[in-house]
């Protein structure tokens, strides 16, 4: 019989919320073991891993959603799999196989199966796989050992009460270096984040716009999200950059706005001086989907899109698709769902 919690699924926020169990697996002698679950959620390291020095670790985020039916899946593991083995070989630690992903993401999901929302209530059960390097070791090189480890916890809807445009500032802070590590998903990239964010919300934004960090004419990141636009044409045009991580729900979205909504779509430069071109805006990622852009400030000026209080209908329905695909309403492209049984 399944486990119950006692939890108001309703006013769940983004908070940690320590659950049941987590996988965890050791890389040594050129070999990740078999990894298991455990009740604690304490990790204990060398005071001179590599992971607290030199930021040698990466990370990932994804959802298990349940299903009005009942069931419970995941959306599209497989390229979070690939997303962190990308972010691993640039910092020089062992992939982890994608079948070792996905089952280590399904193992947790099983154990904490009582922490998934119930369906209609927006809440998900997130999931945070991670890659840490370990083991003794002082010098500027690769760690000696790894962990990997997923955990996993109960989180509300991006929006309470329903979604609504926020506002935006231009950072005059970069968030990754022309050919750094923008395009892993590493926490130095955060860490260098806080303060930009910071100061964008003193000011009364939400978060801020990040430019490309050569010429600063050009729209890259906003805050930890992915950019789009919506053309007076109707198409759908988001940036592309050595520099701008992948977001899987930006790669979601150009395949919806194609074939479920019939748009053209585009990769290319969006210039900060050009924000006229688009008659609506949004950031996609992980933990809201859509935050739909109201305006950008750039140079003292505040550039409204559709609205700064009502989301564009366009952006409404790349939401409520992906959204729907997501929570099992909508049929998904084959091979983006995967149940756990």
């Amino acid at each position: 019989m399944c486990k119950t919690v006692d939890i108001d699924w309703s006013n769940l926020g983004f908070s940690y919320i320590k659950t049941d169990l987590r996988y965890v697996s050791k890389w040594k002698d050129g070999n990740w073991d078999e990894g298991t679950l455990v009740e604690d959620h304490h990790l204990s390291i060398s005071e001179s891993s590599t992971a607290l020095h030199y930021g040698q670790q990466c990370f990932e985020g994804l959802k298990a959603y349940r299903t009005k039916s009942g069931k419970i899946q995941l959306f599209r593991p497989n390229q979070n799999a690939k997303r962190i083995n990308d972010s691993c070989k640039r910092v020089l630690m062992p992939e982890i196989p994608e079948d070792k992903f996905i089952d280590a993401c399904i193992q947790v999901v099983k154990a904490n199966e009582h922490y998934v929302p119930p369906y209609g209530t927006g809440a998900t059960l997130y999931l945070r796989p991670f890659v840490i390097g370990v083991g003794d070791n002082i010098g500027v090189k690769p760690a000696p050992e790894y962990i990997f480890c997923v955990f996993c916890l109960p989180v509300g809807p991006y929006f309470k009460g329903g979604m609504a445009p926020v506002n935006f500032t231009v950072s005059q802070y970069d968030r990754a270096a022309p050919y750094g590590t923008g395009a892993a998903k590493v926490g130095g990239n955060y860490a260098g984040s806080l303060l930009s964010h910071e100061l964008a919300v003193k000011k009364g934004f939400a978060d801020c716009i990040y430019l490309d960090p050569l010429t600063h004419t050009k729209i890259e990141e906003v805050g930890a999200a992915n950019f789009f636009g919506i053309t007076k044409d109707n198409k759908f045009i988001t940036p592309k950059s050595p520099s701008i991580l992948p977001s899987i729900t930006k790669y979601s979205l150009l395949h919806v706005a194609k074939e479920y909504l019939e748009m053209e779509v585009a990769e290319r430069d969006v210039l900060i001086d050009q924000l006229d071109e688009f008659k609506e805006a949004g950031a996609c990622g992980t933990a809201a989907v859509i935050t739909p852009i109201g305006g950008i400030e750039y140079k003292g000026k505040l550039h409204v899109f559709h609205s700064k209080t009502e989301v564009g209908p366009v952006t409404k329905k790349l939401y409520d698709t992906l959204y729907g695909i997501q929570f099992g309403d909508v049929k998904a492209p084959k091979g983006w769902i995967v149940e756990v049984k």
